[in-house]
C-alpha cells in the first residue's frame, strides 16, 4: 500500500516539475568572445600590478634588513637592561639599520653615557654606535 502511494504521489508531482521552465540558454558566439575579452583584459591588469623580480629582491633584502635591525636593537636593549648599573635606565631608546646602533635618549652622568655605549658595542652584530645620549642631572 505504501508502494502505490509514493508512485501516486510521484505521478502528480512529475507533470508539476516537467512543467517548470528553468533557464539553461547558454552564451552565444558573440558573448563568448566579450566574455574572453574582458577576462583576458583584467588579466593583463593584474599582471601590470605585480611587482618585478627586481622590485621582489628589493622587497626582500628590505625585510630582512628590517628584520636584522629589529633583532639587534632588541640584544642591544637585552644588553643595556642587564647591566647592573644601567638596568634602570629605561630613558635610553636604542635604534639600528645596518649594524649601525644609535643610542637617543637621557642619562643621569657622562659615565652613564659612555656605559651605555660600551655596552652596546659589545653586541654581537654591533659595528658602530652614534650615542647621541644626552647627560641631565636629575633635580
Amino acid at each position: 500500500m505504501k508502494a502505490i502511494t509514493v508512485i501516486a504521489a510521484a505521478a502528480l508531482a512529475f507533470p508539476v516539475y516537467a512543467q517548470q521552465k528553468q533557464d539553461t540558454t547558454l552564451p552565444n558566439a558573440q558573448e563568448r568572445a566579450q566574455n574572453r575579452d574582458k577576462v583576458a583584459t583584467e588579466a593583463d591588469k593584474a599582471k601590470e600590478s605585480l611587482p618585478s623580480a627586481e622590485e621582489r629582491a628589493k622587497n626582500r633584502e628590505t625585510v630582512s634588513s628590517s628584520t636584522a635591525g629589529a633583532a639587534l636593537t632588541t640584544k642591544v636593549k637585552s644588553a643595556l637592561a642587564s647591566d647592573a648599573g644601567l638596568s634602570t635606565m629605561t630613558s635610553i631608546n636604542v635604534d639600528s639599520k645596518d649594524g649601525v646602533v644609535t643610542l637617543k635618549g637621557k642619562v643621569d652622568s657622562a659615565d652613564m653615557k659612555k656605559k651605555a655605549g660600551d655596552v652596546a658595542k659589545k653586541v654581537s652584530g654591533v659595528k658602530s654606535v652614534k650615542n647621541e645620549l644626552k647627560v641631565e642631572k636629575k633635580s
